[in-house]
């Protein structure tokens, strides 16, 4: 099937990057949060970043205006959902994903394709809880959206051939790369990914490196553009000891058991830059580590 119109839920960091690259795209789309403000906010940095995307030459003022023109947002999820394509983006918690799929299914279209950003909860195990779970997918953006390449494709048990090849085609329509994944825990990028970082916050509890030198050891030895620890500020230190968390469970291997200091990080409320402190303070310029 085409896909014309696309619905978000969600208005945060990943839900705005996933409606500025579909409006980019030519989609026409609907973003819906629960808060007007998270609306205004996410409007103002898609604004923003295609601001960005204008300096830079990657794409024209009249790019950026009809992309602007593309996007409406609203606060009542039942508005979203006779949208060809919807995409959910919210907090990364499976009860918060089951209550918004729950309150989104009397109002879709038969054809009406459901998927989430989720990073990694089973897909499987969400789609059981709709009424199509023929037509659920994992769809896992990387952030941030505008900038990377990736796009991982999840097919739960149940998932049908039309649907896969369906959003196979929107992520090339998107100017992306998709990887298919398994449906198990945390997928292909994070599988991979969260047991590193956690393994960096285990280095620095106990003791064997400073915060600094870890990173700096890590981006100079490696080449990574960003050490580990501030990478987990980037991404969230909530999202993840969530994602730990998943990996743990499902697959019951001790090697997954997340770090106490994590643990102790997300209970101090120090989630990385969204609030200001985590591995590093950054409430000062240049930002400043916290151990």
């Amino acid at each position: 099937m085409e896909i014309k119109t696309v619905g978000i839920v969600g208005a945060g960091q990943m839900g705005n990057g996933i409606a500025h690259v579909f409006a980019l795209a030519g989609y026409d789309v609907k973003m819906s949060d629960i808060s007007q403000d998270a609306l205004n906010d996410a409007l103002a940095k898609i604004d923003g970043n295609l601001g960005r995307q204008v300096a830079r030459d990657k794409i024209t003022e009249e790019d950026k205006h009809a992309t602007l023109a593309r996007i409406s947002t609203t606060m009542s999820l039942p508005e979203i959902g006779p949208s060809d394509l919807i995409i959910e983006a919210a907090t990364e918690r499976e009860t918060i994903k089951n209550a918004i799929f729950e309150d989104l299914l009397p109002h879709l279209k038969p054809h009406t394709i459901l998927t989430s950003n989720t990073s990694s909860i089973s897909i499987t195990r969400l789609a059981s809880r709709t009424d199509r779970p023929e037509k659920f997918m994992g769809f896992h953006f990387m952030n941030p959206v505008p900038i990377m390449q990736l796009v991982e494709l999840i097919r739960g048990i149940a998932t049908d051939e039309p649907t896969y090849k369906t959003l196979h085609e929107v992520v090339q329509k998107l100017g992306k790369t998709s990887a298919t994944a398994e449906d198990f825990p945390a997928f292909i990028v994070n599988r991979i990914l969260m047991p590193m970082i956690n393994e960096a916050v285990y280095t620095l509890y106990e003791g064997v490196g400073s915060v600094s030198s870890i990173d700096s050891a890590m981006k100079l030895g490696t080449n990574h553009p960003m050490g580990p620890l501030e990478l987990a500020d980037f991404i969230g230190l909530d999202t993840c000891l969530a994602i730990m968390n998943v990996l743990h469970d499902g697959l019951a291997d001790t090697k997954y058991r997340p770090c106490p200091l994590l643990t102790k990080y997300v209970e101090a409320g120090w989630l990385g830059r969204k609030s200001q402190r985590g591995f590093y303070d950054y409430r000062v310029d240049p930002p400043k580590p916290t151990r």
